[in-house]
C-alpha cells in the first residue's frame, strides 16, 4: 500500500480544523492540553508523523484520553483503528459515523502514476475543481489535507512528465498552490504560511511561462492583504492589471475592483473609488462569455466565472469601506437575492451586509442578518465570513441592550475559538 493510500487523513483534517497547521503546533497543543488534564506528558513531532502516516499502533491509555478530550471525538473518528484480538491476529473494524468523516483523498499517488499525458492533467484538474466546489460548501478543514496531497501529486508527476505535459502540470500546480493559500487563509493560518503558498504559485506560473497566471496570483495576494495595509493591497492589485502580461478581462475587472477597495481603505474620495469601479464594470462588459453563472471559485481559472452579481457584491464592500453604508446595503440586498453564490461566499457577503446595516443605523436588521450568517458559516467554519461578522458585530456595541443584538453576541460568544 502506498503512503498516500495509508495516510490517516481523518487525523490530519481534524488537526487542521482546530487550527494546528503544522505537526509541531499539534504536538505543542497536545502537551498543553495534557497539563489541563493533570497529565505531565507530551508527544514528539515524530509521534505525530507516525499517527498521521497510518502506520501507528493504537494509542496508549493516556494518549487516548488526551486525544479524545482535545478533539471531542472517539479515536475511530480520528482515523485510529481499534485492535480486536483473534488469537495472535488483529483485524480492522469499520469506522463509525461516516457523515463526520472529511472528504476522502481525491487523487492517490499510486493511482495517478497509472495514467499519463493529458489524461493525467485532466484527472488532476477535475480533482482540483471538485476540491474548490466542496470548500465553498463544507469549509477548508476537510479540503486542505486533500489539496496538500494533490499538490504533492502534481509536483511528483511534473518531475517525470515530458516537456509539454510538464508545462500543463506546472500551470495546474500554480492554481493548486494558490488554492492552498486560500484554504490556509480561511483556516486562520499565519500570514507567512499564506505568503509561502502564494509565492509557490507564482514560481510555478513563471516556470511554465504563464504571465497571466502570475498576474492572477498577484490579485489573490492583494485580496489576502490585511485591510490595515491598503498601500500594499493597491500596489498588488495595480501590478496585476498593469504587469507585462495580458490579464483576461474578467480577471482585470476583479483586480480593478480590488484596487478600488484599497483606495477606499486608504481614505480616497468616494468619487475616485466609483471611477475605478466603473472601469471594472467596463472590463466585465467587454469580456467574452465565461463559465456558468455562479461557478467562480478561488482557483479560477483566471476568474472565468466572474459575473456581474459578484462584481456588484464586491463593489458594495468598496462602498462600505468608502463610508457609504446605505449604498452598500442596497447593492448587497439586490445581488445576494439574484446571484448564485456558494454558501461560503454568501456567508461572507452577508456578513458585510450586517456591517453595512449596523453602520447605517439599523441595528435590529443588522443583528438578524448576522444570525443568518452564523447559520451558514458556523458549522463549516468559514473563517473569513466569521471574522467579518465579528468585525460587523463590533459596530453594534452601542445597541447592546436590544434583544436581537444580545442574541447575536451570545451566539458569537458560543463559537469555538
Amino acid at each position: 500500500m502506498s503512503e498516500a493510500a495509508s495516510r490517516n487523513t481523518l487525523l490530519v483534517a481534524a488537526r487542521v480544523r482546530h487550527g494546528w497547521h503544522t505537526q509541531q503546533e499539534f504536538a505543542d497543543a497536545y502537551e498543553r492540553h495534557a497539563l489541563t488534564l493533570g497529565e505531565r506528558t507530551g508527544i514528539s513531532v515524530r509521534q505525530v508523523r507516525r499517527w498521521e502516516s497510518g502506520r501507528s499502533e493504537w494509542p496508549n491509555r493516556d494518549a487516548r484520553r488526551v486525544l479524545e478530550s482535545m478533539f471531542g471525538l472517539p479515536l475511530e473518528q480520528l482515523g485510529f483503528v481499534r485492535p480486536i484480538a483473534s488469537g495472535a491476529a488483529f483485524h480492522r473494524v469499520p469506522e463509525s459515523a461516516p457523515e463526520e468523516a472529511p472528504i476522502p483523498p481525491l487523487v492517490e499517488g499510486a493511482e495517478v502514476r497509472r495514467h499519463g499525458g493529458r489524461e493525467l492533467v485532466s484527472r488532476l484538474g477535475t480533482a482540483l475543481e471538485r476540491a474548490a466546489y466542496l470548500d465553498g460548501r463544507r469549509g477548508p478543514g476537510g479540503v486542505l489535507p486533500v489539496t496538500l496531497e494533490l499538490v504533492r501529486s502534481i509536483e511528483g508527476m511534473a518531475r517525470e512528465a515530458r516537456a509539454d505535459v510538464r508545462r500543463e502540470l506546472l500551470y495546474l500546480g500554480s492554481r493548486a498552490a494558490e488554492f492552498t493559500a486560500w484554504l490556509y487563509r480561511d483556516s486562520g493560518a499565519s500570514a507567512g504560511t499564506v505568503l509561502y503558498w502564494h509565492d509557490r504559485a507564482i514560481e510555478w506560473a513563471d516556470l511554465c511561462g504563464d504571465g497571466a497566471m502570475h498576474g492572477y496570483v498577484l490579485l489573490r495576494k492583494a485580496q489576502a492583504t490585511e485591510r490595515t495595509d491598503p498601500a500594499r493591497m493597491r500596489d498588488l492589485a495595480h501590478a496585476a492589471v498593469h504587469g507585462p502580461w495580458s490579464l483576461p478581462l474578467r480577471a482585470r475587472a476583479e483586480a480593478l475592483q480590488q484596487e478600488a477597495r484599497a483606495l477606499a481603505l486608504g481614505g480616497a474620495a468616494p468619487e475616485d473609488v466609483a471611477r475605478l469601479l466603473d472601469r471594472a464594470g467596463e472590463a466585465l462588459d467587454a469580456a467574452p462569455p465565461g463559465g456558468p453563472v455562479g461557478t467562480a471559485t478561488c482557483i479560477g481559472p483566471l476568474c472565468g466565472g466572474y459575473d456581474l452579481d459578484r462584481l456588484m457584491a464586491q463593489s458594495a464592500v468598496c462602498h462600505r469601506e468608502a463610508g457609504r453604508p446605505e449604498r452598500a446595503a442596497t447593492l448587497l440586498r439586490e445581488h445576494l437575492a439574484t446571484g448564485a453564490f456558494a454558501p461560503r461566499d454568501r456567508a461572507f457577503f452577508t456578513a458585510h451586509l450586517a456591517g453595512a446595516l449596523a453602520a447605517a443605523g439599523h441595528p435590529d436588521e443588522a443583528a438578524m442578518t448576522g444570525l443568518s450568517v452564523l447559520r451558514l458559516a458556523a458549522a463549516p467554519r468559514f473563517g473569513q465570513a466569521l471574522r467579518e461578522l465579528r468585525r460587523s458585530a463590533g459596530l453594534l456595541r452601542p445597541y447592546g441592550r436590544r434583544s436581537t443584538v444580545r442574541e447575536l453576541r451570545r451566539a458569537l460568544a458560543s463559537l469555538p475559538v
